[in-house]
């Protein structure tokens, strides 16, 4: 089964939309240094108000409305993945470390993952 966990960004309540997360996105997501939290959230932020951040591009290989927020930081580089085109939420679906150091592209394990995490997803909210 699928855990979720909505957590509401509002900052303009009549143009924001929620957003809300697969739980172990977050719990990765609670592992990022503070500062890297705190790009990737302004980030969400400017998704949930109907923009997209300058540090987000699309996954079109996982169809329209999926984005991935990367980012380096110190030598790291932090991935956030999302979804805007399901329901009225923006939905957070994966969050990582990307371990190699070598290449900008997604490893094909986590593109699996966000893929399977999606498919249940979708499922849930039929």
């Amino acid at each position: 089964m699928l855990s979720v966990m909505t957590t509401c960004l509002t900052l303009q309540p009549h143009n924001t939309r929620s957003v809300s997360w697969i739980k172990g996105a977050l719990k990765e997501f609670e592992t990022f240094p503070d500062s890297v939290r705190s790009i990737c959230l302004g980030a969400l932020t400017i998704a949930a108000e109907g923009g997209k951040a300058d540090i987000a591009k699309p996954m079109r290989d996982l169809g329209s409305g999926v984005f991935e927020i990367a980012l380096a930081f110190r030598g790291d580089a932090f991935r956030v993945v999302y979804m805007v085109q399901l329901g009225n939420d923006i939905w957070v679906l994966h969050a990582f470390q990307k371990k190699s150091t070598r290449g900008v592209k997604t490893p094909k394990s986590e593109i699996d993952l966000v893929r399977d995490r999606l498919k249940r997803l979708k499922e849930m909210l039929r």
